[in-house]
C-alpha cells in the first residue's frame, strides 16, 4: 500500500510541475519512453532468469541442489537449532539457501516462506529468534552466481554482465556476517532484557 501512495503521489507531482512549467510534452515523452523500457528490461531479464530456472530444474532433477542444500544442513544446524530439528523445516531452509546461493531470489521466495510458516507454528504471532535469522539469512544471502543482477546487467548493454564476481561475492559474504552478528547480538540482548 505505501509504495502504491509512494508512486502515485510521484507521478502526480510530476504531472502537477509539468502544467506548472508549461511542459506536460515532455512530462508524456518521458512516461512513454520509460514505460517502453521498462517493457525492454522485463522481456531481456526474463530470458535470463528462465535460463537460471531451467539450471535450477536441472539441478534438482540431477539432484545436484538436494547434494548442495545436505552441504549446508551442519551450518543450518548449528545457527537454527530448533527448526533443524523438523526435517522438513530443515530442508524447506537448505532449499532456500541453495536457490539464494545461486542468485534465484524469485525461485527461493517459496521456499523461504515454506520455511518461515514451518517456523511460525505454535508462535503465537511472536516471530522468534531463529525466524528473524531466517529472515536476514534471506536479505544478507551469499550469492555464487548473481543471476538477477547479471541480467539486468545485460539488459543494460553491459559487455561482461558477469564482470562483477568478485565485488558480489565480497559484498554478500560482509552482509551475511554483519546481519548474522546483528540478529545474534539482538537476541542476546533481548533475551537479557526480558
Amino acid at each position: 500500500m505505501a509504495m502504491a501512495v509512494l508512486w502515485t503521489g510521484m507521478v502526480l507531482l510530476s504531472v502537477i510541475f509539468g502544467l506548472i512549467n508549461g511542459r506536460m510534452e515532455a512530462v508524456s515523452a518521458a512516461a512513454l519512453e520509460g514505460a517502453g523500457s521498462a517493457i525492454q528490461l522485463c522481456i531481456s531479464m526474463a530470458g535470463v532468469l528462465c535460463l537460471w530456472s531451467g539450471v535450477m530444474e536441472l539441478m534438482n532433477q540431477s539432484g545436484l541442489s538436494a547434494k548442495l542444500a545436505r552441504a549446508f544442513r551442519p551450518i543450518l544446524k548449528a545457527l537454527l537449532p530448533r527448526a533443524s530439528r523438523d526435517e522438513k523445516t530443515l530442508a524447506a531452509v537448505s532449499a532456500n539457501v541453495s536457490a539464494n546461493l545461486l542468485g534465484l531470489g524469485n525461485a527461493a521466495t517459496p521456499l523461504g516462506i515454506q520455511a518461515a510458516r514451518r517456523m511460525a507454528v505454535g508462535q503465537e504471532g511472536v516471530a522468534s529468534d531463529e525466524l528473524c535469522l531466517l529472515v536476514v539469512l534471506n536479505t544478507a544471502s551469499i550469492q555464487l552466481i548473481p543471476a538477477t543482477v547479471a541480467s539486468v546487467r545485460a539488459a543494460a548493454g553491459a559487455a561482461s554482465p558477469f564482470d562483477i564476481l568478485p565485488a558480489v561475492w565480497l559484498a554478500s559474504v560482509l552482509s551475511v556476517i554483519a546481519g548474522l552478528s546483528a540478529a545474534k547480538l539482538l537476541a542476546f540482548l533481548g533475551r537479557r532484557w526480558t
